[in-house]
């Protein structure tokens, strides 16, 4: 079979495009490289067949969609903070591009659709772990676009019979996340600041928490949603590790790999940043038989070697 990866030399992207094709499938990725890199597809290359495009253009969304069984969605402006300073350009990429993908799907035919969504949804509701079935608080242009793409992926498979599901990731990290970007994510700032003799900034007092998942789980929930026999039919889901780690703790392992001492700094928070994140994935079990592998130490030291060999180290 074929599938479709939007956002395929991205971070998450690229390691889903080398377990499809691991597993014999015909991969196709959409990427305009604003954030993905050719090298991130480095060892498929000869494999997948990339198309430069945009999500935002429909041509492009359609002829990337046109005899794929399959379109893993995972093209997106994945960042809080850029969301607040350009909240139309959120809007854009990730609601207008979910759009733009479920139609061409629709054309195409394509059997379903996989959309990469976001634990931001959930924003500060006090409940803990967080469950599919609670109401949307989003605190950010983000996490309503993203939540705009939910809500179309449901109305694509109850009026138009495209099969559809949404995966809630909650802050995955691992190999080839870029921490270069002024809006990189907390794993990669603190690898890069560890290995590279500064000091970590923690933007509140660092008691924050977060459910982190390993990449590798991610993609794997990621390939079980795509797959599954059942219909899904617009269903959301969580993919996560199923635990939390406050912000220091995060920091002290990643200080010990690097063997580090320097301390972090606190900074203010930040606009749109939640206080706490754990995941219920209790569904995600039952209906994809799904269970993380990695445990953060595990996965943090699966992580250090690339940002070892890319600050030299």
């Amino acid at each position: 079979m074929r599938a479709l990866v939007t956002g395929g030399a991205g971070f998450i992207g690229s390691h889903l495009v080398e377990a499809l094709l691991a597993r014999g499938w015909r991969v196709r990725v959409l990427d305009n490289l604003a954030t993905g890199r050719k090298a991130n597809l480095k060892r498929v290359e000869r494999r997948a067949e990339l198309r430069i495009g945009d999500v935002r253009s429909e041509r492009a969304t359609l002829t990337a969609a046109r005899g794929c069984a399959v379109v893993f969605h995972l093209a997106a402006m994945g960042s809080v903070p850029r969301s607040v300073a350009e909240p139309q350009y959120a809007h854009d990429v990730n609601a207008t591009g979910t759009l733009n993908v479920l139609n061409a799907a629709r054309e195409a035919g394509v059997g379903r659709v996989v959309l990469a969504s976001t634990s931001a949804i959930y924003g500060d509701v006090a409940a803990l772990p967080k469950r599919e079935d609670l109401k949307p608080q989003p605190l950010s242009p983000y996490a309503v676009s993203k939540l705009a793409g939910e809500h179309y992926a449901k109305v694509y498979a109850d009026l138009y019979g495209v099969d559809t599901v949404c995966l809630r990731y909650f802050n995955v990290y691992g190999p080839r996340q870029d921490p270069l970007s002024e809006y990189a994510a907390v794993v990669p700032r603190f690898f890069s600041a560890a290995i590279g003799g500064r000091r970590a900034v923690i933007y509140g007092d660092g008691g924050q928490t977060r459910d982190f998942t390993f990449v590798l789980d991610c993609v794997e929930g990621t390939i079980r949603a795509g797959t599954v026999g059942t219909l899904l039919r617009g269903v959301v889901l969580n993919i996560a590790g199923g635990r939390r780690t406050d912000l220091n703790r995060l920091h002290a392992i990643i200080r010990g790999l690097c063997g580090s001492r320097h301390e972090a700094r606190h900074a203010p928070p930040r606009a749109g940043d939640i206080r706490h994140s754990l995941a219920s994935i209790a569904r995600a079990g039952r209906i994809l038989g799904f269970r993380p592998h990695y445990g953060l130490a595990d996965g943090l030291r699966e992580t250090y070697p690339w940002y070892a060999a890319r600050n030299g180290a």
